[in-house]
């Protein structure tokens, strides 16, 4: 395992659109463990593989129940509203108020390509959400209130 270099606010990668995940080998998991070994170090509660500069859909969440780790995630059911403060470990230094559903549930792949489904309520559906739009090349800048 390795820490990656976490990409800042002004990389372009942030701002593109990633790339479904097809190939389930020993380099993805690889990949995915140097995700989560980042996050950690970072103190982060997710990470999204842009983040990193590898334009996948990837992301890993750990709000403090375990890692979630989520290959080519899509929400497939939504509800509620929930206003909180946000961060990100892409823009450090910055926090806005974020308006995101209070409760999702996500359908992904695990490493070794095999359907799962997620639901997450409050602060987990929160970072889920964070997570995923980062796959599309959204920052919760984008969505905080001016």
């Amino acid at each position: 395992m390795a820490l990656r270099e976490i990409r800042t606010l002004g990389d372009e990668v942030l701002r593109k659109k990633s790339k479904m995940v097809d190939k389930f080998d020993d380099k993805l998991k690889m990949l995915i463990e140097d995700m989560v070994e980042t996050m950690y170090n970072a103190n982060g509660v997710g990470l999204a593989a842009p983040q990193i500069g590898i334009l996948k859909r990837i992301a890993v969440v750990d709000i403090g129940e375990g890692v979630i780790k989520m290959i080519n995630p899509e929400i497939i059911e939504y509800e509620g509203k929930n206003k909180d403060t946000e961060g990100c470990l892409s823009i450090p230094n910055t926090r806005g108020v974020v308006e995101r559903p209070d409760r999702v549930v996500v359908k992904a792949l695990n490493d070794n390509g095999e359907e799962f489904v997620v639901e997450g309520r409050g602060f987990l559906a929160r970072a889920l959400c964070h997570e995923i739009d980062h796959l599309d090349g959204i920052l919760f800048i984008d969505k905080a209130e001016k």
